[in-house]
């Protein structure tokens, strides 16, 4: 459950390393964020000489949430961490992603950031 004000880690090799959360895109009455939802961002933490800097107002797409999941199974799924992966559109900024995500995201119309995950839960 991610909502506005949320800081939130960030999973690829953008620079970026925390971002925080400040519009969850999909109507007026999205008041929280789930897996495979895009929201807009701002960069709080970010390396020297990288791909985003500090201040920058970029899109995401949440790949991990603490809270859990419910799946069409009944399954639950849950992570460690809230993560998110900075995206262009459809397509991530970066060419690498770090951590599990979870499988979600293929329905949402995320392949791409399926195919360059090291593992999918």
């Amino acid at each position: 459950m991610i909502q506005p004000r949320s800081i939130l880690k960030v999973a690829d090799n953008t620079g970026a390393k925390t971002v925080r959360c400040f519009k969850i895109l999909g109507g007026t009455r999205n008041r929280w964020a789930q897996l495979g939802q895009v929201i807009v961002c701002s960069v709080q933490e970010a390396e020297p000489r990288k791909m985003v800097k500090k201040g920058d107002v970029i899109k995401a797409v949440i790949i991990r949430q603490r809270k859990p999941f419910r799946r069409a199974d009944g399954s639950y799924v849950r992570f460690d961490d809230n993560a998110v992966v900075l995206v262009d559109g459809v397509e991530p900024k970066s060419g690498r992603i770090f951590g599990p995500v979870a499988r979600e995201l293929r329905e949402k119309g995320f392949a791409t950031i399926i195919s360059l995950a090291p593992e999918v839960v």
